[in-house]
């Protein structure tokens, strides 16, 4: 499912009642310089990623403060953000404009600290290889034990290049071999009139979705495979957050595409393989 970017305060609001799913939740806001949002966690755990500008965030008697350092999402730094266990309240102030997106998923126990997440010490690396080159940083991943539920990474994609590819979905609750995670998409494209392609299928067709994605659009991926395409010209952002049942990522690659990953195979020999 595609959700187009409103052009207000509220660039968009994915609950689990408006995926129709249990898990991921998903807010996007732009912030002037002086504006604040004031919210509580709830239930649900949080991730507050910076993803352009400057904030403060106020935690109780806490507050975090310069979190954020980076005018554009294209740059080569990473974003700072900071996670929230739920029962908390909470005040976001923007030091100057800013973009911040609002990560989240059902608490299990709720008992996991507040925790500031420094750019500095996320993990960055390159994933595939030619046109299939993708840049990768882990924000909140399976090696950080700060959440409970909640995985967050941000991927760039080079112009020309796929990414999500090949193909590989994550909707089965049946660790070791594969596990179940909802998935948003938030889209960033550089120069912000392009556009890309995204495709949600599943091995029966039973879902089969292509959409083109505009700069700050959100892709909902319940199941299937999802890869993407940024065309010519244009650079992709893309801010991905996945809670399910557990917080494992185990995906499987669609098997009529999983030979692209060998370079001595060839793609007829290898269409049926498991």
């Amino acid at each position: 499912m595609l959700i187009k970017a409103a052009p207000g305060r509220e660039i968009c609001c994915v609950t689990p009642a408006s995926a129709g799913w249990q898990h991921v939740g998903f807010r996007a806001l732009r912030l002037g310089a002086g504006e604040h949002e004031s919210l509580e966690t709830g239930a649900r755990e949080l991730c507050v990623v910076v993803l352009t500008g400057s904030v403060d965030v106020q935690v109780g008697g806490q507050r975090f403060a310069g979190l954020g350092k980076r005018d554009s999402v294209f740059e080569e730094i990473s974003p700072d953000a900071l996670y929230l266990p739920g029962g908390q309240q909470l005040t976001i102030t923007a030091t100057r404009a800013a973009e911040v997106a609002l990560c989240s998923a059902p608490c299990v126990e709720g008992k996991r600290p507040v925790c500031r997440i420094d750019g500095a010490g996320m993990r960055r690396s390159t994933r595939g290889a030619g046109s299939n080159a993708r840049h990768v940083c882990d924000i909140l991943m399976g090696d950080n034990p700060a959440a409970e539920r909640l995985l967050v990474v941000e991927v760039i994609t080079p112009a020309g290049h796929s990414s999500s590819y090949p193909p590989h979905k994550h909707d089965r609750d049946a660790a070791p071999d594969e596990t179940l995670l909802e998935e948003t998409y938030y889209h960033r494209l550089d120069p912000p009139q392009g556009f890309a392609f995204q495709r949600v299928y599943t091995d029966d067709r039973s879902l089969d979705e292509a959409c083109a994605v505009e700069n700050h659009d959100v892709v909902l991926v319940p199941r299937g495979y999802h890869p993407v395409v940024a065309p010519h010209g244009y650079r992709l952002y893309y801010l991905n957050v996945m809670a399910g049942p557990g917080r494992t990522w185990v995906f499987r690659n669609d098997p009529a595409h999983e030979w692209m990953l060998h370079p001595a195979a060839s793609g007829p020999a290898q269409k049926t393989r498991p």
